[in-house]
């Protein structure tokens, strides 16, 4: 490995430059995609004041200076505003507009991406990725030189295969620049997910699949591929390559070994397919209609004019495997003790007396001290278990109702009792990070991490700094995030 955060001699872009089909889009907020690239890889915006930076590689060709957007973003919060091409066609990725799935353009844009809700390693130096919640989209309908019509065209995507739901839709690629869907055969991107709806792979998923409009194929035919294979990679390589009567799924554990072919060969026998119709548009986190509902996580890709050999995309996995990417701790605060009882006081200026507690399924603040009853002193203790929906989090079971947690339903929280599901064991883990105020600690959510748990009028939400809902006011945010941890009352 080359010095001052450069991975290796040449990049992705560099490779398929070499082998004839170079890169028209690149898009990567962990590392640089060309080996001579130094400029702009995301932007950032902070709550705080509405302010703006953008974070480069560390050097030429290297890894992302995750510590700018540290500092930058310290004591506030913040989320990812551009994603930048590294091409020089200017194919940014900015937030997506509504589309044909909102209805008649009324629903508000897309969300952004928190910056820090997808923190890896590239040869043990940080980075960020993109992390997609439901909601969240990111897309560019005036692009340059992308592949339209039955053009050739190849992409890949670095996503985290633990990471998906069975929503609409989580892709990479083109689209419609209409932000409608204008028919089989419009798009052709990478899809990520558990959706059968229109078609899958063997076992439960999550597949990778392409979406072609109108439809998700795992092959060359609606429903199953048997020899499209569910994915339990933590970092995956996905590949969808089309050409005229022609296209091809290929995939592979983006930390080790080579890619495996899914499927190669004619273009869908239902009709629109052949010849495609593709627009050019790039999207990302999002169907061609905005249909939002999926989530997932990015880290880097591409998009390049002509059809890509095997051998050429060997070469590219080969890099992807030598930037060595890595977990890394989602917490930044203190260090909670799986199985000890905590309780959490308010820091904002007057209810310092009031801790996170509950009354039946409703969570809200409450005086509680050391001579209060029992019953009281059990509602506002949280027995701290490993997150049901991320290990690497943390879930916070009720002292006095055991089997149940503190989840958020809405964006509002509750205690329920643990069904087992997957979206109960996401909506009930939380990671933590030091108190947003300065004062012990904050608690966002594993799955939207631009939220997190404040009390708001004496009640208990997921909330982020600005938004849509009352409880989302900027005003005395990062005080009302901010709580203090102790020992539990019971």
């Amino acid at each position: 490995m080359a010095t001052g955060g450069s991975l290796v001699a040449a990049g992705p872009c560099d490779i398929y430059k070499a082998g004839g089909t170079p890169c028209v889009a690149a898009h990567g907020t962990t590392r640089a995609l060309y080996s001579s690239f130094s400029g702009a890889l995301y932007q950032v915006k902070r709550a705080s004041d509405g302010a703006t930076t953008d974070i480069s590689p560390k050097s030429a060709g290297g890894v992302a200076n995750a510590a700018a957007q540290d500092t930058f973003c310290a004591g506030t919060t913040c989320l990812i505003s551009i994603i930048y091409d590294q091409s020089g066609n200017g194919n940014h990725l900015t937030q997506a507009q509504p589309g044909g799935f909102n209805g008649p353009d009324v629903n508000g844009a897309d969300n952004l991406a928190a910056a820090i809700g997808a923190p890896v390693t590239l040869n043990g130096q940080k980075a960020y990725g993109v992390f997609v919640s439901p909601g969240t989209g990111y897309r560019n309908d005036a692009t340059k030189n992308i592949a339209k019509g039955d053009a050739a065209e190849g992409m890949y995507a670095v996503l985290d295969g633990s990471h998906y739901n069975d929503a609409c839709c989580f892709d990479y690629g083109n689209a419609e620049t209409s932000n409608r869907d204008t028919g089989a055969g419009h798009m052709e991107a990478i899809y990520y997910g558990t959706n059968t709806v229109w078609g899958k792979g063997s076992g439960n998923g999550p597949w990778i699949m392409a979406d072609l409009e109108n439809n998700l194929f795992s092959g060359q035919a609606e429903g199953l591929n048997s020899a499209d294979p569910s994915q339990s990679s933590r970092f995956l390589t996905t590949i969808v390559k089309g050409e005229p009567n022609h296209w091809a799924i290929r995939g592979g554990n983006a930390a080790s070994g080579s890619l495996s072919t899914y499927f190669s060969g004619a273009r869908p026998t239902v009709g629109g397919y052949n010849p495609m119709s593709k627009e050019g548009a790039i999207i990302l986190g999002i169907g061609g209609d905005n249909s939002n509902g999926a989530q997932g996580t990015f880290y880097e890709g591409v998009m390049t004019t002509g059809y890509p050999s095997d051998a050429t995309e060997a070469s590219v996995q080969a890099n992807i495997v030598a930037a060595k990417y890595a977990t890394t701790s989602l917490n930044s605060g203190q260090g909670l003790t799986i199985g000890k009882s905590i309780s959490l006081r308010a820091t904002t200026a007057g209810y310092t007396t009031r801790y996170i507690a509950h009354t039946g399924a409703n969570v809200n603040t409450q005086v509680v001290t050391s001579g209060s009853a029992t019953a009281l002193k059990q509602q506002a203790s949280w027995t701290v278990r490993t997150g049901l929906g991320n290990v690497n989090c943390y879930s916070f079971e009720s002292v006095d109702t055991p089997g149940s947690f503190l989840r958020h339903y809405n964006f509002v929280l509750q205690v329920n009792a643990n069904d087992g599901s997957k979206q109960f064991g996401e909506d009930a883990t939380f990671c933590t990070q030091a108190g947003l105020n300065g004062q012990g600690d904050s608690f966002r959510s594993w799955s939207y991490p631009a939220k997190y748990i404040r009390h708001y009028e004496n009640t208990g939400y997921l909330a982020s700094d600005g938004g849509v809902h009352d409880f989302d006011l900027a005003t005395s945010f990062t005080d009302d995030v901010s709580f203090s941890v102790s020992a539990g009352f019971a």
